[in-house]
């Protein structure tokens, strides 16, 4: 079994695109901030995160939530709660 399913298919240059645009992104928050603070960050990016990608899957998949979980690898049950979740169902 493959420990990163996402690095499986598609080429190897997609994910290393987007490992650095996270990467960058995530520069550019710390450094906006400025000094390190404890405030749950990983809990934060996560949720932008994760915003950001349901939103998008959604954007392309013309909000066809079967056709969005099928492309996530998640059942439509559970992507519809994180959708209702984030406040992204219309």
């Amino acid at each position: 079994m493959n420990a990163h399913p996402a690095r499986a298919e598609g080429s190897p240059g997609a994910s290393t695109a987007l490992r650095d645009a996270v990467a960058r992104a995530t520069r550019r928050y710390l450094s906006d901030r400025g000094a390190c603070e404890a405030d749950s960050l990983y809990a934060l990016m996560l949720a932008e995160m994760e915003t950001g990608l349901l939103g998008e899957v959604m954007k392309h998949c013309e909000g066809n939530q079967s056709r969005a979980a099928a492309v996530l690898g998640i059942n439509r049950a559970t992507l519809r709660k994180k959708l209702e979740a984030l406040g992204l169902l219309d």
